[in-house]
């Protein structure tokens, strides 16, 4: 985080938290009036596995997605309107690396080893195995809408649900352990 610039923390809350909270108080009174409604919020499993160092800015974002998401699913319930999350994971054609700000500082080297695996790891080469097809998503979240599915959560993808279960079978302290070791 002491590489993060001011700009570089207030765009990505703006784009990935700020942006649903907009969307969800503008549709609010239509969801009111006509007595029903659903949200669909575009996640990450990276905000609720946490599986890449480096992307704090990127995890806190999506992290905050899903307890607001969570908490509205609360207060919104009773106003006959749902809430859903789409946890996706990578997709062809997203360019993920080129988009995330990495916050190099050229006076602070600490990170430059590890930002290199991590980039690396990222390469279209690399990562050709596990990314998904961006029609699943798609697929996803037509389910939802349509409520052919009446999942709260809908994780997409071999590389997402791979990571969940692995998130979701041992303590936090070993998954942390696990994920660590990819990139040291």
């Amino acid at each position: 985080m002491e590489l993060a610039k001011e700009e570089a923390i207030d765009w990505q809350f703006a784009v990935n938290t700020r942006g649903p909270i907009n969307v969800i108080r503008k549709f609010l009174p239509h969801f009111r009036a006509n007595g029903g409604g659903m949200f669909i919020n575009i996640s990450s499993f990276m905000g609720i596995t946490t599986a890449v160092p480096l992307g704090s800015l990127y995890n806190m974002s999506k992290f905050a997605l899903e307890g607001l998401t969570e908490g509205l699913y609360y207060e919104l319930k009773p106003l006959n309107i749902e809430l859903r999350l789409i946890e996706q994971g990578g997709s062809t054609g997203n360019k993920f690396k080129e988009s995330t700000i990495w916050n190099r500082d050229e006076n602070i080297k600490d990170y430059d080893d590890l930002m290199t695996k991590v980039q690396n790891l990222m390469n279209p080469t690399e990562t050709s195995g596990i990314l998904d097809d961006p029609q699943i998503i798609v697929d996803a979240i037509s389910a939802l809408a349509t409520g052919e599915s009446k999942k709260f959560r809908t994780v997409i993808g071999a590389a997402g649900n791979e990571l969940m279960a692995l998130r979701n079978s041992v303590p936090i302290e070993e998954y942390l352990e696990t994920m660590a070791k990819k990139y040291m």
